[in-house]
């Protein structure tokens, strides 16, 4: 029988897990994805805790011991958090290893009530980064106007980032700009560059859902044809970005002092809409060197049926462009659809981060 995912290694994609537990973790379920599902990292956010948190068992024994010394709500959370991510670079440490220091990697975010101020920002990822005290941590830090020089600061610092809620190619431009920063302040820093690493994390299905509405919003055949497609062809469109950017003499004075590039992340990959393949984010975005991290029930369909074709992005670059050019001729203005999902995305995160709050709150108080 075709292993289906260790074909899409082969091609140049890291598949990551979009999900963590503790469940997962005491259940042995992420080492088992890790061996037989070439899972080879793992990614959180706000929303995952909150879900992972609400109403589980495996967390009770922590929480009563946190209530007994009655620690603060926002630091009954972060132990709780943490102890999660640091139990799973454990388990992803041989992926670590294994890759030299690329993948085996596990992401917590920043308080994303935190994304719009950058000093702060910077002094929780140093928080954070100390916390979990493991060298296969990634810091998340969002692609706000302030959290792009909070990427530069942090990894100046030598703390390996993922940039995370990244939409359209102007802001990744200044993402990968604050990388190279932060790589050179990093180097006058003493840091050893081979051990930084950093992804950025360029979300998916949401653009289609936001464009989508859009256009069903403006009718008419020649939107039909185009619904579905302006995700794959903005993220083909950054890996173009990518290649450029990491074509570069600034890139090459830092990479031959060890450095490694910050990989493209595809977040949000599971389909959002029922009358798309469950696996199209996966298929379509296929190039050296990529991530597409996936919650398992979009890694166990392409297990299943998930067909790898080689590198579907990069002989797609004038398709790409010809689905932009046509989405703003029908009158899609691009540029607010990325605007409007970075604040949504922003918003969507603070009240995860508050319904975690919560239920841990909820969790302590009975816990006394």
């Amino acid at each position: 029988m075709t292993d289906k995912l260790a074909e899409l290694s082969a091609a140049g994609v890291a598949l990551w897990l979009d999900d963590i537990s503790r469940q997962r973790l005491v259940s042995g379920n992420l080492d088992e994805l890790r061996r037989d599902k070439h899972v080879v990292g793992v990614t959180s956010n706000p929303t995952i805790f909150a879900k992972a948190l609400a109403g589980a068992d495996a967390y009770a024994s922590q929480v009563t011991d946190l209530a007994r010394r009655g620690v603060s709500l926002d630091e009954a959370t972060r132990m709780i958090t943490t102890y999660d991510v640091r139990w799973a670079c454990d388990v992803l440490r041989p992926e670590y290893d294994a890759s030299d220091g690329v993948d085996g990697r596990v992401s917590l975010e920043v308080d994303p009530r935190l994304a719009h101020e950058t000093d702060k920002t910077v002094a929780e990822a140093s928080a954070l980064w100390w916390l979990v005290d493991r060298p296969n941590l990634f810091i998340k830090i969002p692609a706000t106007p302030e959290g792009v020089p909070a990427i530069t600061a942090t990894l100046a610092e030598g703390i390996s980032v993922n940039v995370t809620l990244i939409f359209g190619l102007e802001r990744y431009a200044e993402v990968i700009d604050a990388f190279f920063a932060g790589l050179e302040q990093a180097k006058a820093n003493g840091h050893d560059l081979s051990r930084l690493t950093s992804v950025a994390s360029f979300f998916v299905s949401r653009v289609d859902t936001e464009v989508d509405k859009r256009l069903d919003a403006i009718g008419g055949p020649e939107a039909d044809k185009l619904r579905a497609t302006a995700a794959i062809a903005n993220a083909r469109l950054a890996y173009q970005l990518y290649e450029q950017k990491f074509a570069s003499e600034r890139w090459q004075a830092l990479a031959a002092a060890g450095a490694k590039p910050q990989r493209p992340l595809w977040a949000s990959t599971s389909t959002k809409d029922p009358n798309l393949r469950d696996t199209l984010y996966v298929e379509e975005l296929v190039a050296p060197g990529v991530v597409n991290t996936a919650p398992e029930k979009t890694i166990l369909a392409y297990a299943d049926h998930g067909e790898t074709r080689g590198d579907t992005i990069t002989g797609n670059y004038a398709d790409a462009q010809q689905v932009m050019e046509s989405l703003t001729a029908l009158g899609v203005d691009f540029d607010d659809v990325t605007a409007v999902l970075e604040r949504e995305g922003v918003e969507k995160f603070e009240k995860s981060w508050q319904e975690l709050l919560d239920s841990v709150s909820d969790q302590l108080g009975q816990a006394k």
